[in-house]
């Protein structure tokens, strides 16, 4: 079933490539206006075509989405184009694998600061105007690695279980704004990301329920549920899509 973002401004972070291309693909089909933003501008521009060519809106944006000042200014250019967001997907990151004892300082520091202080400056940005109007959808890509913990992967594991806290956190404070707060941890899901780790990811779907590995679709699906009218008295939940990985309310 289609829902209808009545033609939105949609902000989908990191959205050149696997999830967040799915997810602006899906919420443009949707009839949002997506901006893509993207430290990888030919992905980005890929990513904006194929909105177009499919008859949608899509504006482009090369931007670092842990860079304050290249936020604000993407941010502006959203608005100029398209109009005021009211739907930010924080899908932008990175998942490293370093064993505890190895990881350094600057990589510690690296993978909150995308991870972590990019979702917080980018939901800082744009956060106001959704008061503001009384409506509003932020959507948080987690991981399910915070449900159940994951090998080597300390520090990205911190900076996801913070995005989780900062979620709920927000969630709370403006419940009563018309904005809404919710995220989908993804569990094994196929993207360039998944394929260039240091894991057999075939291997690894044979320990999971369903013996599969998810498709980025899958999480678009769930992200467009969270974005849409239906949705507008969920606030602070998690859509948990890893094909049975992980089965708990957090």
């Amino acid at each position: 079933m289609t829902r209808s973002l009545d033609g939105r401004v949609a902000v989908v972070t990191g959205a050149g490539s696997g999830i967040g291309r799915a997810i602006a693909l899906r919420l443009a089909e949707d009839t949002a206006k997506i901006a893509i933003w993207d430290i990888n501008a030919e992905g980005a521009e890929e990513t904006a075509k194929l909105i177009r060519d499919a008859g949608g809106t899509a504006l482009a944006l090369t931007v670092d989405c842990s860079d304050k000042a290249a936020i604000q200014a993407a941010a502006e250019q959203t608005r100029k184009e398209l109009g005021a967001p009211a739907i930010l997907v924080n899908n932008a990151g990175i998942a490293p694998f370093t064993p505890f004892l190895e990881i350094e300082d600057d990589l510690f520091d690296k993978t909150i600061r995308i991870n972590l202080r990019g979702p917080f400056l980018v939901t800082k940005e744009l956060l106001p105007a959704m008061v503001e109007s009384g409506w509003g959808r932020v959507i948080n890509i987690t991981s399910s690695s915070v449900q159940s913990g994951s090998f080597a992967q300390g520090h990205y594991v911190s900076s996801k279980g913070g995005l989780m806290g900062m979620t709920k956190a927000l969630a709370l404070e403006f419940a009563a704004t018309g904005v809404t707060f919710n995220m989908v941890p993804p569990g094994f899901i196929d993207t360039p990301m998944l394929r260039s780790a240091p894991i057999d990811a075939e291997a690894f779907a044979q320990t999971l329920p369903m013996k599969r590995i998810g498709q980025p679709a899958d999480i678009a699906a769930a992200v467009a549920y969270l974005a849409s009218e239906e949705a507008s008295y969920i606030t602070g939940q998690t859509i948990s899509t890893n094909g049975g990985r992980y089965m708990g309310s957090h």
